[in-house]
């Protein structure tokens, strides 16, 4: 993968360097802002972007502003956002559109450098990696304003695991579910929201928006 990372701290931008090197990555740029983010992603056309929510010059949603730009101006480049927090309005504002080739982590997740990697590797791919603790304070959000009255308790645990990107056989091993049993529950979550049959893939990203939207409203 080409990467970009936008990190103004010195050391975990240093680190992330190193770490995505050593996994055989190229890394094309490493900068402090999010102006230099965007000149860098405009020069290098990377496959995906490591970017922190806040940085200078007033730290505090410059690096989402700039992801947002970059999403809109480069749709192939992957977004995988950091942040020490979660920020539930810029989580929301990320993925009210669209969440391949996005991810949003906790900055804690660096530190599980398995897990750090393979997210980059998916959002560069295309791909999805959402931290389970967004994922779970968006879902808490979300059914604040109920938009998934119709979904059973499994369900809802079955989009969960969705919406940080689990294939099928992911969401068995998680929940401890047979092949048949997660079909089921996908399948259901499907016709609640009224999804027709159009591609798997695009029905889940579909069902993912569904509950990010109402999250928003």
């Amino acid at each position: 993968m080409r990467v970009v990372i936008a990190e103004d701290s010195v050391l975990l931008r240093q680190g992330m360097q190193h770490l995505l090197l050593d996994a055989g990555h190229q890394v094309v740029a490493a900068v402090a802002d999010a102006e230099a983010l965007l000149r860098a992603v405009d020069e290098h056309r990377p496959d995906v972007c490591v970017v922190d929510v806040r940085m200078p010059p007033t730290h505090t949603d410059e690096g989402v502003r700039a992801a947002l730009v970059v999403r809109a101006q480069h749709p192939g480049v992957g977004v995988l956002i950091l942040s020490q927090y979660v920020e539930e309005r810029y989580a929301t504002d990320l993925i009210a559109s669209d969440v391949r080739g996005l991810g949003y982590l906790l900055k804690d997740r660096v530190a599980e450098v398995e897990e750090f990697l393979e997210a980059v590797s998916r959002v560069g791919s295309g791909g999805t990696a959402l931290d389970a603790e967004v994922v779970a304070q968006l879902l808490a959000r979300s059914r604040r304003v109920d938009p998934l009255a119709g979904l059973t308790p499994r369900e809802r645990d079955v989009l969960q695991l969705m919406a940080e990107g689990r294939s099928n056989a992911g969401i068995m091993a998680a929940l401890h579910l047979s092949e048949g049993s997660v079909e089921k529950h996908v399948s259901g979550i499907f016709t609640t929201f009224g999804l027709p049959p159009a591609g798997s893939d695009h029905r889940r990203v579909l069902a993912v928006l569904r509950w990010l939207q109402g999250a928003s409203s």
